[in-house]
């Protein structure tokens, strides 16, 4: 069993300029984890490029070897660093985690 952990994330800025700015810098810092988080098998993270008005600005798509790998990602330093500054800039967040 593996373990798939999607987040989408809206930015609490109220232009979409920002809004754009923020989710862009946040999916890069995201990325910027691969290969840093022993756990994290695979992530991808994007700043929606289409219906700004309508989508969500952010999503991430992380895959673990299980719960416990998760959790491990979760309390990891250099992941603790990048949702800080996500929790900085965001609105809402939402997430799934199912088995792949």
């Amino acid at each position: 069993m593996s373990l798939r952990h999607v987040v989408a994330f809206r930015m609490a800025a109220a232009d979409a300029d920002t809004r754009a700015a923020h989710a862009a810098d946040a999916a890069a810092r995201l990325n910027g984890l691969r290969g840093v988080v022993p756990s994290l098998r695979a992530m991808t993270a994007g700043a929606n490029t289409l219906f700004p008005a309508q989508n969500w600005d952010l999503v991430l798509v992380a895959d673990f070897d299980d719960a416990e790998g998760l959790a491990a990602y979760a309390v990891h330093p250099e992941h603790e660093e990048v949702a800080a500054f996500i929790g900085s800039v965001r609105s809402d967040r939402v997430a799934v985690d199912f088995e792949i």
